[in-house]
């Protein structure tokens, strides 16, 4: 009945079209051949326009799927979003964070009288901690000697991990600093400008060949590489940043405040100069300090933005 009254109606409104021009035309003569226009029968264009609207509709349907599919994503990633806000450090937490293994090791740039110490979780093949390294070292020597930064091993990439093991081993020689210094350009930069294409500069070989440039023992840097102890070290640096919601490098801790990711100079003078303050009032002496007022006083457990904070 639905194709009758559709045939209809075209019909109707075909018998009411108004007078055209090519109604005055001549008729063709008998036998000849007519001319095809392409409108076809009404029955034809019925069909034709029933096949266009159920095209028409199979396409609204793939674009409503998608709409609805975007709109689900969307309000997913919104809510991870919302979710890892929350879960964010509280700003006003001070995290007492172990360095004393870390201190013990050399992996240290600065004195220990240092009243503000900047811990740096890091990964020998990430281009942002890379980035950070020259920042770190100029506020180590813009200070003059009221900050230190304390490294801490994170291994997020794999290829990383001959780098991370030749630091401990170069700290075993006290050449911790100068190695750190030249693998950011011997080692990272030729992987970094092959687009990682080419992993020869984080190769063991390559480490090595940084430690023995550097005037180091090259046997027994070979030998400390390999070691459980230096293995065992960076797991240990790795459980400890674990242990304060460290899932990314850079990571850096400011007496204790925690700064998820890298921020450019003046950002990191902001925190600086804000702890020194608080730090030279407190009248405690500075080799003493971090000790004493970041791990005597400090929280000893992760607290979320969303968490009370403890009494």
């Amino acid at each position: 009945m639905h194709r009758l009254g559709l045939i209809a109606v075209i019909a109707l409104f075909a018998c009411e079209q108004a007078p055209s021009k090519l109604d005055n035309m001549p008729k063709p003569a008998p036998g000849a051949v007519p001319v095809q226009t392409g409108g076809g029968t009404i029955e034809d264009r019925v069909a034709r326009l029933e096949a266009s609207m159920a095209k028409y509709g199979e396409a609204l349907d793939f674009v409503n799927k998608v709409l609805e599919q975007q709109k689900g994503q969307a309000e997913a990633q919104k809510k991870q979003q919302q979710d890892e806000e929350e879960n964010a450090a509280a700003p006003d937490a001070t995290f007492a964070v172990d360095i004393a293994n870390d201190v013990k090791a050399g992996q240290v740039d600065g004195p220990p009288t240092a009243l503000v110490t900047i811990v740096k979780g890091f990964d020998f093949a990430c281009p942002f901690c890379q980035r950070t390294a020259g920042t770190m070292d100029e506020l180590v020597k813009d200070y003059k000697g009221k900050v230190r930064v304390v490294y801490k091993n994170m291994v997020v990439h794999q290829p990383a991990i001959p780098a991370h093991l030749g630091s401990c081993a170069a700290a075993k020689q006290q050449k911790y600093v100068a190695f750190k210094t030249a693998f950011w350009e011997k080692g990272f930069g030729p992987y970094a400008a092959s687009q990682g294409k080419d992993p020869t500069g984080l190769s063991e070989e390559n480490v090595v060949k940084i430690a023995t440039d550097l005037g180091m023992d090259a046997t027994k840097f070979k030998t400390d590489m390999k070691s459980d102890e230096c293995q065992k070290f960076i797991q240990e640096d790795m459980s400890e940043l674990e242990k304060w919601h460290v899932n990314a490098t850079p990571a850096f801790f400011i007496n204790g405040q925690f700064i998820n990711g890298a921020l450019p100079k003046d950002g990191f003078k902001k925190i600086i100069d804000e702890k020194l303050k608080i730090a030279e009032a407190s009248g405690v002496p500075a080799a003493d300090y971090y000790q004493k007022e970041i791990m005597g006083k400090g929280e000893k457990t992760f607290r979320s933005k969303k968490d009370p904070k403890p009494n």
